[in-house]
């Protein structure tokens, strides 16, 4: 009886710590982006974020205005960008590349991206959130 009761109040105990911490949503393509606006962004890499759910990108454009504009994209989580092909030094800071992929749904200068093009041409796909909602790659 005693071994039950401990592993109750342990179980209690685990639930209630975790309960405690922030839930990070994890959201749907449909949900933030746009099938139906697809984007090319063509910059140079700033900052790169291996964190769960989602990889983000962060990229500097300059647009058809002179103006420089900072995008984030949204990417792949790090294991299955590693799966693809990425690894922690495929995207130096200053690396020039283009992203297509798709815009938010809110007008912030976010992306989902569907694939990434090298200097050198060689493509990677983004391993990106399209797709799950709706069945297309």
């Amino acid at each position: 009886m005693r071994k039950y009761t401990t592993g109750m109040v342990a179980a209690l105990g685990a639930l209630v710590l975790f309960g405690a911490l922030p839930a990070r949503a994890h959201h749907s393509f449909a949900a933030e982006f746009d099938s139906n606006a697809p984007i090319k962004l063509k910059g140079v890499v700033k900052k790169v974020e291996w964190i769960n759910p989602h990889s983000w990108i962060t990229i500097e454009v300059k647009a058809a205005s002179g103006e420089t504009q900072t995008w984030e994209v949204e990417a792949g989580a790090p294991n299955a960008l590693f799966r693809m092909g990425f690894n922690k030094d495929a995207l130096p800071v200053g690396t020039e590349i283009v992203v297509d992929g798709y815009l938010a749904k809110n007008g912030t200068r976010r992306a989902n991206g569907r694939d990434l093009t090298l200097p050198d041409g060689k493509k990677l796909f983004l391993k990106s959130s399209y797709g799950e909602d709706n069945g297309k790659k």
